[in-house]
């Protein structure tokens, strides 16, 4: 076991990260491929004993020429086993089938030895243990079928996190894009600032080029406070792909060192146990039949005694070490020019990370206690399955040791004996189904347990970084940063349609502001209270556990409402954390209202019909073709809505909310079942519909290049006073003078901002 963990440290320079992936990809079939070979090797194992006890009770009328015959033809037919594949030619030397195997030889050995058998004997090779070595073989390839479907579904959330990885990174790396454009245009903005008061300071300072000056500097303050936003947009997003990081490499490591060892118990789950009582059987058998055997059988049951399932995994571990082996960790590859490594506990993000690692600890303590009891359930329910696979050979080594008489062989396989052996094989089908299922359970929280425990180290990490820098860091600027933040200006707006229980479309495509009177066909692309809402929820409550699920305070929820229906943000300032289970009330309540509904009712049902498609990839695209009947400005709503839905449930390990559990919160608020339907019997499909579109927004909804309008930001900032202010700073549109083309630029931002500040998106905002 030491060198299947060390064997990679002999490897050369590390790969990148598409070459790790294919690398795993490789070795995920290879295990694959591996665990279906193990079985076949199995059941080809078990195949030829069986044919081997019916020839053997054909032959066993004939003495010893008959005898000699049989043992000469199963010696060469040994080879047969191999076929035309590298694999099967090695048959011998496969190491999960190396006791096995010497049973087998031994068997022959023993054969050799003997000369005449009984009738009895040739009825009780011929009966019941070859039909014991077919049940046998049956349950192999029964266990060997689960175990690898299993086996599959744990790489597909294996693949399916170091997906998520990749994807972390390139958030990462565009958001550190923006915040290097941003601090570009800092730098040039001081640069014009510096050229202009130079130029003053030679010259008498008129009103112009007072103005002058006066503009710059609110470039250069506005132009800073957009770097600050961008730097922490970027901090998030690089700590999001550091966690990611260690959640990828913690899963990667608990799949390769625990998970595949478990699959490979699972597999070998009463084979050798029922080999072994077949043996045994066969053993007791020949004991009754002739003294003279004793020797041999004796060699036979101390082979029996052999069998190692531990031994034998270790082997196939040994010598498929390429296969079994884990891959090299996952390495932080930082974008351009970015020197930071690690997780950042900025001043703005502590209030976000202490809660969290809090939430993560205690999850990890409920987790903990979870996997404990499931792994509880899970050895009694083996010992069970044992306990089953034993006594159906128990039973017939104790009718051999009652009576081996021929007459006595036949009336064991009477009708109550074969109804009584039937119940059983039912009850171990339903213990083995019930122990795969347990141990489904108990990978799956144990893989949860190891990505929350790596993700809980980093923050602890990180946090105690951040208590040493803040020691160093005056208080008062603290205090300052957060009262400037906490007084952000509240936005209003007036509506000339309604909110709450109003036409979404009609309200996106007409809407009235004082400072903006005339009606603007693109208004609110995506309505205030989902964006503040989707805002606010990004920012405080990501982690939160049961979001979504657990409801708010109804009058705290209906403060917030007429809060939004007034026009108002209630959210910029006046809530806390606390109120996250009221706000995501509020939004779930503003689509429930809709009227119509944001999915037409005459859609409902093609929807459904259309969800019902095994295939992943033919589901989407023929969800995806109904939903471009919707009109744009709905597809924009639903596009950032699914996608800020698939974005919460990256984080189900500790919200414990995945993609169905959020489905089953939002199915019946965003697809109603009509007047007159079932909505038992229609509810599971509509949450099926809505799993489909949280799962793939991708691929359900048009790009942006297809669909201009708002998209979701996985990492948001909060609203920054610098940006929120410029409408406070500007003066009336008639007292602008000319000014050179960095005054321009200025004016032009301001108006934007202005527009921003009011409500209205600005002209090529999208």
């Amino acid at each position: 076991m030491a060198t299947h963990g060390k064997l990679r440290r002999e490897r050369g320079p590390q790969a990148d990260h598409e070459a790790q992936v294919k690398e795993m990809r490789w070795q995920l079939g290879e295990q694959l491929r591996c665990l279906e070979l193990q079985g076949e090797l199995r059941r080809e194992l078990l195949q030829e004993l069986a044919e081997f006890m019916r020839r053997r009770a054909e032959l066993e009328l004939e003495y010893s020429r008959g005898l000699d015959k049989l043992v000469e033809r199963f010696s060469g037919r040994a080879g047969r086993l191999g076929g035309g594949s590298r694999e099967h030619q090695s048959f011998r030397k496969e190491p999960s089938l190396l006791s096995p195997l010497h049973c087998w030889a031994v068997l022959l050995q023993q054969t050799r030895q003997q000369s005449r058998e009984s009738a009895a004997l040739s009825d009780v090779l011929g009966g019941p243990l070859a039909q014991r070595l077919s049940h046998i073989a049956e349950d192999v390839g029964r266990i060997v079928k689960k175990s690898k479907d299993l086996e599959q579904r744990l790489q597909e959330e294996l693949l399916e996190v170091v997906s998520e990885l990749q994807t972390a990174k390139k958030t990462y790396q565009v958001y550190h894009m923006e915040s290097m454009n941003a601090e570009a245009k800092l730098r040039e903005a001081e640069r014009q600032e510096e050229k202009r008061a130079c130029r003053s300071a030679g010259t008498e300072a008129g009103p112009l080029r007072k103005g002058s000056l006066k503009k710059g500097g609110r470039l250069v303050e506005k132009r800073h406070a957009k770097f600050l936003e961008h730097k922490l947009k970027c901090t998030k997003a690089r700590n999001e792909y550091l966690l990611s990081l260690a959640s990828v490499n913690a899963a990667v490591n608990n799949y390769y060192l625990r998970d595949v060892l478990d699959l490979m118990d699972c597999c070998d789950t009463g084979f050798h146990l029922a080999l072994g009582q077949v043996l045994r059987s066969y053993t007791a058998a020949e004991s009754r039949t002739q003294a003279s055997q004793m020797q041999g059988l004796g060699s036979l049951e101390e082979v029996v005694e052999a069998l190692d399932p531990p031994g034998d995994k270790a082997k196939v571990l040994e010598v498929h070490a390429a296969a079994f082996c884990p891959p090299l960790r996952f390495d932080y590859q930082p974008h351009e020019g970015d020197e930071v490594a690690e997780i950042r506990v900025e001043m703005e993000l502590r209030d976000e990370i202490l809660p969290r690692a809090q939430n993560i600890q205690s999850r990890l303590d409920r987790q903990t206690i979870e996997t404990e009891e499931v792994n509880k359930t899970l050895k009694a329910t083996l010992q069970a399955l044992l306990e089953v696979v034993a006594s159906e050979d128990g039973d017939m080594l104790d009718s051999f040791q009652a009576s081996p008489s021929t007459e006595s062989l036949k009336s064991t396989s009477s009708d109550p004996g074969v109804r009584q052996a039937g119940r059983r094989r039912g009850q171990q089908q339903e213990t083995e189904t019930f122990y795969v299922t347990k141990l489904q359970e108990y990978l799956s929280g144990r893989s949860v347990l190891t990505k929350l425990q790596a993700k809980h180290e980093k923050l602890q990490e990180a946090i105690q970084r951040g208590d040493k820098e803040e020691r160093e860091v005056s208080w008062t600027q603290y205090t300052q940063r957060k009262l400037q933040k906490s007084r952000l200006p509240r936005p209003s707006s007036q509506y000339n349609q309604k909110l709450f229980g109003g036409d979404m479309e009609k309200f996106i495509q007409w809407r009235e502001h004082p400072l903006c009177p005339c009606p603007q066909s693109s208004g609110q692309s995506v309505p205030l209270v989902v964006e503040s809402c989707v805002r606010f929820i990004n920012l405080n409550g990501l982690q939160h556990e049961g979001i979504f699920r657990v409801s708010g305070a109804q009058p705290r929820v209906s403060e917030i409402r007429d809060a939004f229906e007034r026009g108002e943000d209630p959210l910029v300032e006046g809530c806390t954390a606390h109120d996250l289970d009221s706000v995501a009330g509020v939004l779930k309540l503003y689509f429930r209202c809709l009227q119509p509904p944001i999915f037409p009712p005459e859609l409902f049902r093609e929807l459904l019909a259309s969800a019902e498609a095994e295939a992943a990839a033919e589901r989407v695209e023929r969800v995806s073709s109904l939903l471009a009947r919707l009109p744009g400005p709905v597809l924009v709503v639903l596009r950032y809505l699914f996608t800020f839905l698939n974005h919460l449930a990256q984080y189900s390990d500790e919200n414990m909310m995945d993609a169905y559990n959020l489905a089953v919160c939002f199915g019946p608020t965003l697809l109603p079942v009509p007047a007159g339907q079932d909505p038992v019997a229609l509810q599971g499909r509509v949450n099926q519909l809505v799993r489909t579109l949280i799962v793939q927004p991708s691929r359900a909804f048009p790009p942006p290049a297809l669909l201009p309008g708002p998209v979701y930001e996985k990492c948001m900032a909060p609203p920054s006073a610098g940006c929120l202010g410029d409408a406070q700073l500007e003066g009336p549109a008639g007292e602008n003078e000319p000014e050179p083309e960095a005054g321009s630029l200025a004016q032009e931002d301001g108006q934007r901002s202005l527009l921003w500040a009011r409500g209205c998106r600005p002209p090529g905002s999208w």
